[in-house]
């Protein structure tokens, strides 16, 4: 099987962008992707392509060869959709077509266009990667669940909501010098504990927030790689993706994640590492707790430790195990479609020494990351190394 490597990379700004179409987006990210490869666009095999509520929000469906066309792309085209996973779905399905010796370069990616509904209608719209019948119908929504498993949590492990308010703070802080984060702003534990609140324990800086934005890769196998002498020295060497049951009351646990922990155990055996060998991460924190269980479920930190991590300093940007230095889906944002690649994009500039916080992990060699759908019923995980 051959090798994965991140040619390319590129990232649109993420933020409130309503009069922009997905396609714009991803014309945009897949331009600087391009640009960062030095990879023709008519060697590209594929595009793989994650969007979540085209539908709804832009009344079109269809988005694979639309977006190949607006990536200038001549190649057979398909979106995939698992809610907040979606393009890191496609990300672990490009990994694959290119071991198994199916493609040589794949472009993957994902845009999401949600401003434009509003706050009303963007939540209504997000509200469908739950269960319709038995948690929609009820008037559940995602700010809800996540609430639901952060009590679960405080009273299976304990913590409190000043626990989380660290988090945010962190996520903020490591936005700072991210261009590409919607919010470039620091906060204190005061704002987030003093801020409205949504669903106890949960305030309003304990989520992310509704965000536009693409993002789009260019992978390629070793040997075309080496053939076309590109810089390439990231690559792609675990991938893992685990399921678990859609609506919350099914499931055994609340204050796990499952499936998170099943595409977890893929990856590091896949890339034959362990959890003990990632120098750092980024991880889907739609909200605070979803930090919290993601590093647990990850093994970054024993189940019950994870909720203080970054209170005592071990999460941060000069911790022992940095996570979300690119600010997380808590401060660079979250346009669903996109969110999984572009934590892949994000890693890969990490571990090459060209994002603004790579002075952090100067010295680091190995990375997860981790994107989740819904209240976690969809997961992956994959393991980035560079080369030394």
């Amino acid at each position: 099987m051959s090798n994965v490597r991140v040619a390319g990379v590129g990232l649109t700004p993420f933020g409130s962008a309503p009069e922009r179409t997905s396609r714009d987006l991803f014309a945009e990210a897949s331009i600087t992707a391009f640009e960062d490869s030095g990879v023709p666009r008519d060697d590209v095999d594929a595009l793989l392509y994650g969007n979540f509520m085209g539908e709804l929000s832009e009344h079109q469906g269809h988005h694979g060869p639309l977006m190949a066309e607006a990536a200038g792309v001549q190649a057979p085209a398909t979106r995939y959709e698992s809610a907040c996973a979606s393009s890191g779905t496609a990300v672990r399905d490009a990994v694959m077509r290119i071991r198994n010796g199916e493609d040589d370069v794949i472009l993957v990616g994902g845009a999401e266009r949600m401003t434009n509904l509003g706050t009303a209608g963007a939540t209504e719209a997000l509200a469908i990667a739950a269960d319709d019948l038995w948690e929609v119908r009820a008037g559940m929504t995602f700010p809800g669940a996540y609430a639901l498993m952060a009590q679960a949590y405080f009273s299976e492990y304990g913590g409190e909501h000043e626990d989380l308010a660290h988090v945010a703070v962190k996520n903020h802080e490591n936005a700072l010098n991210n261009e590409k984060a919607q919010y470039q702003s620091a906060i204190e534990v005061s704002d987030v504990l003093e801020a409205p609140q949504v669903s106890s324990p949960l305030g309003l800086y304990d989520s992310c927030p509704l965000s536009d934005g693409a993002a789009a890769i260019v992978l390629t196998s070793e040997e075309y790689a080496d053939e076309h002498g590109l810089e390439a020295p990231v690559s792609i060497t675990g991938t893992g993706q685990g399921g678990d049951r859609m609506a919350l009351h099914d499931r055994e646990h609340l204050a796990r994640s499952p499936a998170a922990r099943e595409a977890g155990e893929q990856a590091y055996a896949d890339a034959d590492i362990d959890a003990s060998d990632v120098d750092f991460a980024e991880v889907h924190d739609c909200f605070t707790i979803a930090e919290v269980l993601a590093i647990e479920s990850l093994d970054l930190f024993p189940v019950g430790e994870g909720i203080s991590a970054a209170r005592d300093g071990r999460t941060t940007a000069d911790g022992e195990t940095p996570i979300n230095l690119s600010g997380g889906l808590k401060a660079k944002g979250h346009p669903v479609g996109a969110t999984g690649a572009s934590q892949i994009a994000e890693v890969t500039t990490l571990l090459a020494g060209d994002h603004p916080n790579s002075e952090f992990v100067e010295s680091g060699t190995t990375a997860v990351a981790h994107n989740a759908g819904g209240t976690v019923a969809s997961a992956t995980v994959h393991i980035l190394e560079v080369d030394n």
